[in-house]
């Protein structure tokens, strides 16, 4: 099951879009239950038969939707919080000519004001002579939750995702310390087009999902799940460890590599069956207010 969400508002409120049988339907137009948020609405289809069923009944009552992924907003919830994992795959590592880490991967916390929608311009700050982009796979927490058991992770869990996480590098090669820094400018992170219902996928077609970086259309860097270092259980139960982390909380899981970013360029975050982010750099100001 793959969700969306669709640009605008419908009745002063945000609108999503379910995908049944290849085609999209505003979620507002299948049920009238009021959902502030696309994991709520995942949770409510996918664990109460009543709602399904009503969805479902009502299918043959609307019209399907034209849906531009390529400028869908973003899933990420603005008011909540974008946890990361940094040289989880051993190709981000040689990129850094640094170690993996050993007793957990590296962390970060970034501000939502760093989130751009689908295709936007991402703008490269005067402030780094080097900003490197990464794909990575995105969990999206399905509940609120901590201390979370790493065998329990998939309970915790309602969706994935595509990440595109920026990273003005030679900031963290001078010091990792300046990791929150050095990922907190503005264009900084796109999330989406789409969720797909983490029980749609099973341990082994997780594992198999392929991570990709491209740069005007050559792939950077790319690798399978499997080859994270610390896997999708490990994070969740690493990021929940002694914290509460709300229903809608963002892990980005780590990049297999990095592409260095310039003027004119096109950056392109792709995880295979999940979904595709593809956004134009530039080295001048956007003044986005």
């Amino acid at each position: 099951m793959k969700f969306t969400r669709l640009p605008g508002k419908s009745n002063h409120r945000t609108d999503y879009a379910v995908l049944y049988a290849n085609s999209w339907y505003s979620v507002s137009s299948l049920t009238d239950r009021t959902i502030d948020n696309p994991v709520k609405l995942l949770a409510a289809i996918t664990t109460e038969p009543v709602i399904s069923g009503r969805v479902t009944r009502r299918l043959d009552e609307v019209t399907a939707l034209r849906v531009d992924l390529a400028h869908a907003p973003t899933l990420a919830d603005r008011r909540l919080p974008i946890w990361g994992a940094g040289l989880n795959y051993r190709g981000h590592s040689k990129d850094l000519a640094a170690a993996q880490p050993s007793d957990g991967p590296g962390s970060y916390l970034r501000p939502a004001t760093c989130l751009i929608d689908n295709g936007e311009t991402i703008m490269l700050p005067p402030q780094s002579s080097r900003v490197t982009a990464e794909a990575e796979l995105g969990l999206i927490l399905g509940q609120s939750c901590k201390n979370v058991k790493r065998s329990d992770w998939r309970s915790a869990v309602a969706a994935v995702t595509v990440v595109l996480d920026l990273t003005a590098e030679d900031a963290i090669r001078k010091n990792p310390r300046h990791i929150p820094w050095a990922k907190g400018f503005d264009s900084f992170c796109s999330i989406g087009p789409v969720l797909v219902a983490l029980a749609d996928l099973s341990d082994d077609q997780l594992m198999s999902l392929t991570v990709s970086t491209r740069l005007n259309g050559e792939t950077v860097a790319s690798a399978p799940v499997a080859d994270m270092k610390y896997d999708c259980g490990f994070l969740v139960e690493y990021f929940t460890a002694g914290r509460t982390l709300p229903a809608g909380t963002v892990i980005c899981t780590g990049t297999p590599g990095a592409a260095p970013l310039a003027d004119g360029d096109v950056v392109t975050a792709t995880v295979d069956g999940v979904g595709e982010l593809s956004h134009p750099i530039t080295a001048g100001a956007i003044d986005r207010g």
